[in-house]
């Protein structure tokens, strides 16, 4: 076996069986968003088979949370996927609540965790297809990303004090109101963004050298999408017009006018990384027409006015899933009766689209495995939980 070492870190090994040549990518790409070892099978510059090797940040999520009181372990769901830490928070929260029998939540709150969860997946979005443009060898859709995702960072630090971690959203409540002026700013931002996703479109989305990249590589095909529970944008880039807030709404989605984009292979096979790439884009679009809605209809009120002094659930238990950036985030929960859930566990979507990595990545060659993990949008925090 030969190992070469690069920056400080192992990046790439292989070694012969055969007429095989198996190479190791990682355990650290930038591609994969966080740590990740990936084998490549490869006869030539063909895949023949990928195996996923997990576990190198394993954050012991699941049984940290029992050990904490349920407000405790907002914190630690932070930390799950770290840049789309208000939707985690989401998730957790109204599992709790479902558990408590927690219904009859003020009007102001609804419509704060829909902001905050709508204003999370641009930012989440903008993260993904910057750096999916930076995976294949854009840099300026890259720095054009980031520089309007911080702008939304500036509106989650001025709301809950921090830029990525933000324990906001509690249960029966958030940390805290919406500054004054925030509905006013926020408006201010959609009104700025919403002709970038165009720019983003001229430079990018519709680039030839891109398209030509993207376009038929880790095709999908949707009966595959589905074996695997892959959810959220990787599942709707097949053409699977699958979203919880349509499908199961919860909060208060079902109040609002919005559409769920999906694959249609325009530019080659359905379900290939374009596509992938392109329903986070439109999604991006979408979330404005939710966001301008609610803006408009935040009520008055104060948001924490139905929170509990003390969080401590009846027996029994408790499951909950809802539609983060990334697909399908779900979490189960037993209660014992006390101020510690028994059980909390994590359901990744993250986790079901890596998994599939084998199934897409066959047939493709060595240079395809960057742009092909890069398109699943994983965060290997949520994964390794």
């Amino acid at each position: 076996m030969v190992t070469q070492l690069v920056a400080g870190e192992y990046h790439l090994s292989y070694e012969r069986q055969g007429d095989d040549l198996i190479l190791q990518m990682g355990p650290q790409h930038p591609s994969t968003h966080g740590v990740l070892r990936l084998e490549l099978v490869t006869d030539g510059e063909l895949i023949k088979r990928i195996t996923p090797h997990i576990g190198y940040l394993h954050r012991c999520f699941e049984k940290h949370a029992e050990a904490m009181t349920y407000p405790q372990v907002i914190p630690y769901v932070d930390r799950m996927d770290y840049v789309a830490a208000m939707s985690m928070e989401l998730g957790y929260v109204l599992t709790v609540e479902k558990l408590m029998g927690l219904t009859d939540l003020p009007e102001r709150l609804q419509y704060i965790r829909v902001i905050m969860a709508e204003f999370q997946r641009i930012a989440s979005h903008l993260l993904a297809v910057g750096t999916y443009g930076l995976d294949t060898g854009a840099v300026t859709p890259f720095l054009w990303c980031f520089r309007d995702r911080e702008k939304i960072l500036d509106l989650f630090e001025w709301a809950s004090g921090a830029r990525l971690l933000y324990n906001y959203l509690w249960i029966g409540g958030v940390m805290q109101d919406l500054p004054p002026g925030f509905a006013e700013k926020a408006m201010e931002f959609l009104d700025y963004f919403e002709p970038r996703v165009k720019e983003l479109n001229d430079l990018l989305s519709f680039n030839q050298i891109f398209i030509e990249r993207t376009a038929n590589i880790g095709v999908l095909p949707p009966d595959v999408a589905i074996s695997y529970g892959v959810g959220g944008p990787n599942l709707r880039g097949s053409g699977v017009r699958w979203d919880l807030r349509k499908e199961e709404p919860y909060c208060i989605y079902d109040r609002f006018d919005f559409d769920v984009p999906v694959g249609t292979g325009e530019f080659g096979t359905l379900g290939a990384a374009w596509d992938r790439y392109m329903v986070r884009v439109r999604e991006m679009l979408e979330s404005i027409k939710i966001l301008r809605q609610a803006l408009d209809q935040l009520p008055g009120g104060d948001p924490n006015e139905a929170m509990p002094r003390r969080v401590r659930p009846p027996e029994g238990d408790a499951f909950m899933r809802t539609e983060s950036p990334r697909g399908e985030i779900g979490f189960y929960i037993v209660s014992d009766g006390s101020e510690k859930p028994l059980r909390c566990k994590g359901r990744s979507p993250c986790f079901t689209a890596i998994s599939a990595i084998d199934a897409i990545g066959r047939g493709g060659l060595i240079a395809d495995a960057v742009a092909i993990v890069g398109s699943l949008d994983i965060v290997l925090g949520e994964i390794d939980r």
